[in-house]
């Protein structure tokens, strides 16, 4: 199989109505999206089509916003659970890859690899595991805590969580399974591997109830920027899901992801790194910032507010937002988000309003307004320079903005030779052109 290692890869962030806190409100967005499967089924084939890498789903498992009178404006109260809806989706898709979230904080490990797993299998090879610590106490009250677990303790959870799932994942040998009718011998039992893995945190004694993957095993991603979130993510990670402004943050984060993995025996191609980008597209700038603008005056201050609350971890509805933002005590939520929004504001000198309707639509990914060549530029630029090996495409509303997307911007970049026209593989490892993994036992 021969791909062309000067294309990006692109995945399709589906987050229910889109990702503008207000797209829901457009005309154009599918205002019922978190309760409609049809509507998934729709972005998952046109996504298909258009050959993407992949659709990502993430997850919380909670409510985030805890402010009523602002959770009570947004389409963000309720949504499928992911891994159920991709593999329904997988039902009715062949090629596109399938990536979940889905929790180290609160889930088990067995229970994540042999979901994943089985994933895998229905899909043919296209699963991937968004492996996040999840930052909020609100996810944590739900299961039996008070507040949500240290933020060095997750993380040292979540290496070990990981350490424990892969390990399920090479139960069986690819061929261990021969089902022969003559003989009677379902499996090989010399291909059977019990894990016995007994750490800090975890005793797992296995093997896991599901044959090794088409692919060999799920893809890992990780979306952490912090310090540890950094280090988990150049260990374990193969896709890096990240938020940056500008394409200074984006080259060093990139150095230093592919150079941490280097230092743990990792070739730096090992890793794609895909941040997220939220385009908002039309065959001219003014039509497309007159398109931006409508979004934004759709924005009640009450939901802007708590929406920069929820990404700096405070409450700021006590504090003027026509003023600065304020002083902010250390969080124990998502720490990479909250420095980035504190940067942004401090960099630009914005307010309380000013810094909610800039984070609005992307939550502090990289947000662009403008014709496809510009997109495209910025796109090719962040890739040709090392800021990114691709793209998360975050729609600002569904359908609109993926179909906006895939009609205007990706024309621009097959004309420049930087995406597909044709999927060369059926797995999701091959779509990103990442190695297979080797079974442990075929080295030796």
């Amino acid at each position: 199989m021969t791909v062309s290692h000067s294309q990006l890869a692109l995945g399709a962030f589906l987050m229910q109505t889109g990702h503008h806190i207000a797209g829901w409100r457009h005309p154009a967005a599918q205002a019922d999206a978190g309760s409609n499967f049809a509507h998934y089924v729709s972005l998952a084939r046109q996504a298909e089509d258009a050959k993407f890498d992949a659709i990502f789903i993430s997850d919380s498992v909670g409510v985030r916003n805890r402010n009523l009178p602002s959770l009570s404006r947004t389409a963000r109260a309720d949504q499928f659970e992911p891994l159920t809806l991709l593999s329904a989706l997988a039902a009715v898709t062949e090629r596109i890859g399938l990536i979940a979230t889905a929790s180290t904080s609160f889930n088990e490990p067995y229970n994540v690899a042999r979901k994943f797993a089985s994933l895998d299998q229905i899909s043919g090879g296209r699963a991937g595991w968004n492996l996040v610590t999840s930052s909020g106490d609100g996810e944590a009250e739900n299961f039996n805590l008070d507040q949500h677990i240290d933020h060095a303790q997750r993380y040292e959870r979540a290496a070990e969580f990981h350490q424990v799932v892969t390990g399920l994942w090479d139960s069986w040998e690819d061929d261990a399974f021969v089902r022969d009718k003559n003989s009677g011998l379902y499996f090989h039992p010399e291909k059977l591997h019990v894990l016995n893995h007994k750490g800090k945190h975890f005793s797992v004694r296995g093997p896991l109830n599901v044959s090794r993957s088409p692919q060999g095993q799920p893809v890992i991603v990780q979306a952490g920027a912090s310090e540890a979130g950094r280090d988990l993510a150049a260990r374990t990670a193969e896709v890096v899901f990240v938020a940056h402004q500008t394409f200074d943050e984006a080259n060093g984060f990139y150095a230093d992801i592919k150079h941490r993995a280097a230092a743990y025996g990792r070739a730096p191609e090992a890793i794609r790194i895909m941040p997220g980008i939220f385009p908002v597209v039309a065959p001219t700038r003014t039509e497309a910032e007159e398109k931006f603008q409508y979004l934004q005056e759709l924005i009640p201050t009450v939901v802007g507010v708590a929406l920069l609350s929820q990404m700096v971890s405070f409450d700021l509805s006590p504090y003027p937002v026509d003023g600065p933002l304020p002083e902010l005590p250390p969080t124990n939520g998502a720490r990479s988000r909250q420095q980035l929004m504190v940067d942004l504001a401090r960099r630009e000198g914005l307010t309380i309003r000013q810094t909610y309707l800039r984070i609005a639509g992307a939550r502090g990914h990289l947000q662009v307004v403008g014709t496809p060549a510009d997109i495209a530029d910025l796109m090719e630029s962040w890739f040709r320079n090392g800021g990114a090996d691709g793209f998360n495409i975050m729609s600002w509303a569904h359908p609109a903005g993926l179909t906006d997307f895939i009609a205007l911007v990706l024309p621009e970049l097959r004309r420049r030779g930087l995406f597909r026209t044709e999927y060369a593989g059926r797995t999701l490892r091959e779509h990103l052109r990442l190695q297979r993994p080797a079974h442990p036992a075929a080295a030796g």
